[in-house]
């Protein structure tokens, strides 16, 4: 599952992340909608708003299909259909998707048949691993260079800083009765989770690794939903840490929620290119992000755990749909 994110780049940094090629191979930044509305956040959750990536050609028809926007979008889809007057009647939690119903299930269906894939940008985000005197909370994310955050770049020069993790997602517009605002809203798909964090939960989000996943994923004028969804599958690609139990406070919504803790030991601090990278990261100046002063940070010891394992290529639980769709099996690959 995925019930905490966090995605603390400033607007502008967040769109300079986002940087990728057009149909036509031109260098782009997607745009901002509604930027106004969007929040940096250590400490993200449900039916807070967060910034997802979607095709232009959902907002504007003649727009080619391969473009991006961004949009700051509520946490919990809230079908098309929905007939109440508030979001919080709906009487079933629609903040993560499993694979294995998206396409049987009346309040995903309907959205993902008309393309409305997006993909959820954060930081990383959190997973809880039940244990006999609680819950151990983990900071979950893509790998990350070393130099990550240590050399900002002005403008629209080449984007050098941390690497989002890019969440497979759907999204609905919801009209509210009356003359009320459309609302966007979104869920991030999960699937099984991958053997290295499969410790921590069961489940964990799709993550689409790499602009070839998120352009198959995001065209859906290029890619019906039947190529698309091979794609939701899990990956190993990620790395990921302990963290202190102050993130478990939606409240809380600084730095400490990410920076890494040593379990069972001495919390010392060890100069390794591990937790250079997370330090850098966190002492980078962010115009907008909530910050807290560098002397107030967390020390600790390095738990980043790498993984050279390899990729999964297919989802189990996506297996008998595509079947039904006279699409071939997708074989799995021996580890």
């Amino acid at each position: 599952m995925c019930g905490r994110t966090a995605c603390s780049l400033a607007a502008d940094n967040l769109r300079r992340a986002c940087a990728y090629r057009d149909r036509r191979g031109q260098h782009r930044h997607p745009d901002w909608v509604r930027r106004e509305r969007y929040q940096p956040s250590y400490n993200k959750g449900p039916q807070s708003s967060g910034p997802v990536l979607l095709s232009r050609r959902h907002l504007h028809q003649d727009a080619d299909s391969s473009e991006r926007v961004l949009m700051d979008m509520r946490w919990g889809l809230v079908p098309s259909w929905f007939k109440q007057d508030n979001p919080s009647k709906l009487q079933f939690n629609t903040s993560n998707c499993r694979s294995d119903t998206m396409l049987s299930k009346s309040s995903y269906k309907g959205a993902l048949l008309k393309g409305r894939r997006c993909v959820v940008l954060a930081d990383g985000f959190y997973e809880w691993q039940q244990q006999s005197g609680g819950k151990q909370p983990y900071f979950i994310y893509f790998p990350q260079t070393k130099d990550a955050m240590d050399k900002e770049t002005e403008g629209d020069e080449e984007w050098k800083g941390w690497r989002l993790l890019t969440m497979a997602g759907i999204f609905d517009c919801w009209k509210p009765p009356g003359e009320a605002e459309m609302m966007y809203t979104y869920t991030i798909i999960t699937v099984d989770a991958s053997k290295d964090v499969s410790f921590i939960h069961h489940r964990m989000p799709a993550i689409l690794d790499g602009d070839e996943a998120v352009r198959k994923w995001l065209d859906f004028a290029e890619v019906p939903t039947q190529e698309a969804v091979k794609l939701i599958q899990p990956t190993e690609n990620i790395v990921f840490h302990p963290v202190s139990t102050f993130v478990n406070n939606i409240r809380n919504n600084t730095p400490e929620c990410v920076a890494p803790i040593e379990l069972g030991g001495k919390k010392e601090v060890k100069a390794t290119p591990s937790n250079k990278v997370m330090l850098g990261w966190l002492k980078s100046s962010q115009e907008g992000s909530p910050q807290k002063k560098e002397n107030d940070l967390p020390k600790w010891t390095s738990q980043f755990i790498h993984t050279t394992s390899p990729k999964k290529t297919s989802a189990d639980v996506l297996q008998q749909w595509l079947g039904k769709q006279g699409q071939p099996a997708v074989k799995k690959h021996k580890a």
